[in-house]
C-alpha cells in the first residue's frame, strides 16, 4: 500500500532547505510513497529536477505574510489530495502549512527546523509553540537548532535530528582557465571563495576584512563571493572603502557552483547563525578545506584543525592567521581534506537521510493503527 506525503516548503529557491526536501522528494521509495511538493509562494531553479522526477507540484501563490485566500487555497488542496502526512519546511510553511493541515484533518503533521531563528519575536515562538504541541515529531539538521528551540520552550523531545545529505558531485570537470574566465577572476591567485545569500547573517563584512588583510600578506590570493541579496550594495561600498576592490570580486547568483569549487583554495563561511551548510558539506567532500565561524551548526560539521577550521565568531584575526595557516601548510591542507571526506562519507549520505525519513514515516503511519 502506498502512502501519500504532502511536503510543503515557501519556495523552490537554491537554499539548502529546498536541496534537501527536493532530494528527498525524489529518492522516496515509488513502491511505498505517493510524494506531492506543495511551494507556498514562487517556484525556482529546483522546479525542473522535482518535473524530471514525475513528482507533483503544486503552487498556492501566497501573497505577503498575511494571506488568508492563500490559506483557505492551501486547506483546499490538502482536502483534495488527503495527504497521510504533511511534513512542513521553515517558518512560512511550518505556519501556513501546520495550521492549514490541522484545519484539513491530516492525520499526521510533521515539520521541519533548518536553522535557528534569533529574528523571531515572543509571538513566533508563540506560535511555535502552539503548533508544536499538535505536530506529531520537528525534524533538524543540527544540534544546535535543537538547542535553540528547546530554550524558546519546545522540549528537545519533540525533534529529530537527520542530518544534511551531500550528493556526489555528477558535472564534468572544467579547467582552471574556463573557470576563470566564467568568474572575470585572475588564474594564477589563489581562490578564497565563500557562497551564499549576501545578507547580514552571513558575516560577509568580515570575511572581506579578513581576505584584504591576507592579500596585503601575501599578494596571491583573491576572495570570491558567490551569491546575491538585500547587502550587495552595502558590501560593495564597504569593499571600495578599504580599498580591497581589485581582488574582491563579487559574481552573483550562480548555478555552477559544483563545477567552480574544486578550484577554490579555500571556502570560508562567516555565519552568525546557521542550521547546517550544504555548501560546507559539499566543499568537504569535494576536497576544499572549509574555515569557518564557531557557531552550532558548523560545529556539528567541523572539529578544529582535524576537518577543517574554526574560529570564534568576529575574531577576524584568528579567521586570518587559520588561512594563512592552511595556505603555508601542504601537510595540514592535505590532513583535513582527507579526514573531511571521510567524515561526509560516513555521516552524510544520501541513502542514510531518506531511509531516515522514509523509517520515520512508515512508524508514524503505524503507530495510527
Amino acid at each position: 500500500m502506498k502512502y501519500k506525503v504532502a511536503l510543503i516548503i515557501p519556495t523552490l529557491d537554491q537554499g539548502g532547505a529546498e536541496k534537501q526536501l527536493c532530494l528527498l522528494a525524489a529518492g522516496l521509495p515509488a513502491s511505498q510513497f505517493e510524494v506531492h511538493v506543495i511551494v507556498l509562494t514562487r517556484t525556482g531553479p529546483r522546479e525542473s529536477g522535482l518535473r524530471d522526477q514525475n513528482i507533483p507540484v503544486h503552487f498556492i501563490h501566497k501573497r505577503g505574510k498575511f494571506d488568508f485566500q492563500g490559506w483557505k487555497r492551501l486547506k483546499r488542496l490538502l482536502l483534495e489530495l488527503r495527504p497521510d502526512i504533511v511534513h512542513t519546511w521553515i517558518f512560512a510553511a511550518n505556519t501556513y502549512g501546520r495550521s492549514a493541515a490541522l484545519s484539513a484533518s491530516v492525520p499526521i503533521i510533521a515539520a521541519s527546523e533548518r536553522s535557528v531563528d534569533p529574528w523571531k519575536s515572543s509571538f513566533h515562538f508563540w506560535l511555535d509553540r502552539f503548533l508544536a504541541k499538535r505536530t506529531k515529531r520537528i525534524t533538524t539538521n543540527s544540534s544546535g537548532v535543537i538547542d535553540f528551540y528547546s530554550k524558546h520552550g519546545i522540549p528537545s523531545e519533540y525533534f529529530i535530528r537527520i542530518p544534511n545529505a551531500v550528493t556526489n558531485s555528477t558535472v564534468p570537470p572544467i579547467s582552471r582557465e574556463e573557470a576563470a574566465n566564467r568568474l572575470g577572476v585572475p588564474a594564477d591567485r589563489k581562490w578564497i571563495l565563500s557562497v551564499g545569500r549576501l545578507w547580514q547573517q552571513k558575516g560577509y563584512k568580515d570575511l572581506i576584512w579578513a581576505a584584504e588583510m591576507i592579500r596585503v600578506l601575501r599578494n596571491d590570493t583573491c576572495y570570491i563571493i558567490v551569491g546575491e541579496g538585500p547587502e550587495r550594495a552595502r558590501l560593495e561600498q564597504y569593499r571600495d572603502n578599504i580599498r580591497a576592490g581589485s581582488q574582491t570580486y563579487m559574481v552573483g547568483e550562480r548555478s555552477d557552483v559544483a563545477e567552480l569549487l574544486p578550484h577554490a583554495e579555500m571556502l570560508w563561511n562567516g555565519s552568525l547563525y546557521e542550521g547546517q551548510s550544504n555548501v560546507i558539506l559539499e566543499a568537504m567532500q569535494s576536497g576544499v578545506p572549509v574555515v569557518a565561524s564557531d557557531i552550532p551548526g558548523n560545529t556539528d560539521l567541523i572539529q578544529h584543525r582535524s576537518t577543517g577550521m574554526l574560529y570564534p565568531l568576529g575574531d577576524v584575526e584568528r579567521l586570518s592567521r587559520d588561512a594563512l595557516d592552511l595556505l603555508n601548510d601542504p601537510d595540514l591542507r592535505a590532513k583535513l581534506v582527507r579526514n573531511a571526506q571521510d567524515f561526509v562519507r560516513v555521516n552524510h549520505s544520501l541513502e542514510s537521510m531518506i531511509t531516515r525519513h522514509a523509517e520515520l514515516y512508515q512508524e508514524w503511519i503505524r503507530s495510527l493503527r
